[in-house]
């Protein structure tokens, strides 16, 4: 995604869907962190590769041009309810897909649909979102890394630019020694 401009930056965190996915394909076990699954050790650093480079890939599948924000890849505190030492991280990407036309974000949502099980995604949900304006969203979880994409198709109904809202995250993590 090197680059592109910083132009303009929303991002709307669906946290009901994060956890729906986070839970789809976990192993349920219990322990103190409050996880829904055993936390990896891992290198943040190489998270935040991996999860860049998946991200730089959702972008070509989309198959369309127009202007993307941009910052990239970061490590943070997960929200795990029992993490009170704030041990666990987490890698988010979140960023916008722009200036095209309505035409061309469609197109860009119908690729990325048709393409993703094809680059190791499993789909989860692809549907309308509960809002009032009912976008298009896409949620997927990458079978190998289970990083977890949520793509929305925001039209612009509510006066707003219509853009390809795109959000990529791995699951909690410790950081290896």
């Amino acid at each position: 995604m090197a680059g592109m401009k910083n132009k303009t930056f929303r991002a709307i965190p669906v946290y009901l869907g994060s956890l729906m996915l986070r839970v789809g394909f976990s192993t349920v076990k219990s322990n103190s962190s409050g996880l829904e699954y055993e936390a990896e050790k891992r290198d943040s650093q190489q998270v935040v590769r991996e999860v860049g480079t998946l991200s730089s890939r959702v972008l070509e599948m989309l198959n369309i041009k127009g202007k993307s924000t941009e910052p990239g890849p970061a490590a943070a505190p997960c929200d795990a309810s029992h993490d009170t030492s704030r041990t666990h991280q987490s890698v988010r990407h979140p960023w916008s897909l722009y200036g095209v036309g309505k035409g061309a974000l469609k197109k860009g949502r119908k690729n990325l649909h048709n393409a993703l099980p094809n680059q190791g995604w499993k789909v989860t949900k692809y549907g309308k979102d509960s809002s009032r304006n009912h976008n298009l969203e896409i949620m997927a979880v990458h079978v190998k890394t289970r990083t977890q994409l949520e793509a929305t198709w925001l039209k612009g109904l509510d006066g707003h630019t219509p853009l390809l809202e795109i959000t990529l995250y791995s699951r909690c993590f410790t950081e290896q020694p």
